[in-house]
């Protein structure tokens, strides 16, 4: 049994979207030059053909991972999510103790929708894991390989 997998509605229609492009074209792709590089003759010293496996076990392996999450997701609903501590699809506004004129925002989701060039941090993650279940006014440590963050949770919202 694998773990419950929470996703927006967007993040849910992407992975379906990349499995309906994976078993409808990327599969086809893949056994057409498989195909081809059989017709090339001898598999045993034929690199053409290793790659096209290759690129074929780990469509494969894709597919079967993008089907288990979906199987195992559950839509949240952002309308039904609580700000009184943080949560998954939580957004929270932070103080960098360490800089104090450093505000940070940061949406709490799924290791699967993470994007930190958004601003979508994984609630797996060190700062993730930290901020989970903490509320306004609390301060929190996280530990990066880097060494240690000192924040401050100055609001709890969603988006």
């Amino acid at each position: 049994m694998t773990d419950r997998i929470y996703l927006t509605s967007d993040g849910y229609n992407r992975l379906k979207g990349e499995l309906y492009t994976m078993v409808h074209q990327t599969r086809r792709e893949v056994l057409e030059k498989i195909a081809e590089a059989r017709a090339h003759g001898d598999l045993s010293e034929n690199a053409e053909y290793d790659a096209a496996r290759e690129q074929q076990s780990h469509t494969e392996a894709r597919i079967a991972d993008l089907e288990n999450k979906l199987a195992s997701a559950t839509i949240l609903d952002p309308k039904q999510i609580k700000t009184d501590k943080v949560y998954i699809l939580t957004s929270v506004k932070l103080r960098n103790l360490d800089d104090q004129n450093e505000i940070i925002e940061y949406t709490l989701v799924s290791s699967e929708e993470a994007d930190t060039d958004a601003g979508k941090i994984s609630v797996r993650s060190p700062v993730g894991r930290s901020l989970i279940g903490k509320a306004v006014g609390e301060k929190v440590q996280v530990v990066v390989p880097k060494g240690e963050l000192h924040y401050e949770i100055l609001e709890i919202f969603v988006k």
